[in-house]
């Protein structure tokens, strides 16, 4: 099933067997794409919205000067363009950061959806509000954490998102990510990030290398990135009915 982990850990639980089916009869293909990869370019026209399958992809912005800025880092189950299918057109741009299965669901079926399945429909927008709210403590973590702080909160974050879709055990996940990827997440250089990894190693908090994250002290690695689990809405966090 390519939709077996969307909203996984979170309100699938609320999807009927008859909804599910609809979303799966909604994937149009599949595609398997290499690491380091373009899905779609910053002004695209956008018909079809993406669904990671397996492997991990992001959003990012390019600045004049070559510098990049990632603004959001999608794991399994995520539809990393599901807005465009109201805006029609992206403004940032959408790439693979490992090898990654896709499964795409072309706009027009999800008119569809819309307009025959409301509550499928208001569990999608609750996708995209998900996002929306990745974004604001994204915002959150620049602006006001040091960069041990930026560091901490997103591995903590990564990590509460990859338990929720099954890919993270006993403090141990995938995490593909360079120094210079760190880097463009948490707006450090690849230095900074460095003398980061190497405290978090330090201090027992975390190691994170070759494409590995594992946390060693969750609390301490949270106070440290001042990070709270609300504003992922999963099913054992807080918020819960």
């Amino acid at each position: 099933m390519r939709t077996k982990d969307f909203l996984r850990g979170r309100r699938r639980h609320e999807l009927s067997a008859e909804e599910l089916a609809v979303l799966e009869a909604a994937v149009d293909s599949v595609e398997v794409v290499p690491a380091r990869k373009v899905l779609a370019h910053r002004g695209e026209r956008l018909r079809r919205s993406t669904l990671i399958v397996e492997g991990y992809a992001c959003r990012y912005m390019d600045a004049r000067d070559g510098y990049r800025q990632m603004l959001s880092y999608h794991v399994p189950g995520d539809f990393v363009d599901l807005h465009s299918y109201p805006t029609r057109y992206i403004d940032h741009a959408v790439a693979t950061i490992s090898q990654v299965t896709v499964a795409y669901v072309r706009h027009d079926r999800l008119d569809g959806i819309m307009s025959e399945r409301p509550h499928l429909a208001s569990l999608l927008w609750f996708s995209t509000l998900l996002d929306a709210a990745l974004h604001r403590e994204w915002i959150f973590r620049i602006g006001r954490l040091d960069a041990a702080g930026r560091v901490a909160h997103f591995v903590c974050e990564t990590y509460c998102r990859m338990r929720a879709v099954g890919r993270a055990a006993e403090g141990r996940c995938d995490l593909p990510l360079t120094q210079q990827d760190l880097g463009d997440i948490v707006g450090l250089t690849s230095v900074h990030v460095n003398r980061v990894l190497r405290r978090l190693r330090e201090e027992g908090l975390a190691i994170i290398g070759r494409g590995t994250l594992q946390i060693l002290n969750i609390d301490q690695l949270a106070r440290l990135g001042e990070f709270k689990a609300d504003y992922l809405y999963l099913e054992d966090g807080p918020w819960r009915e």
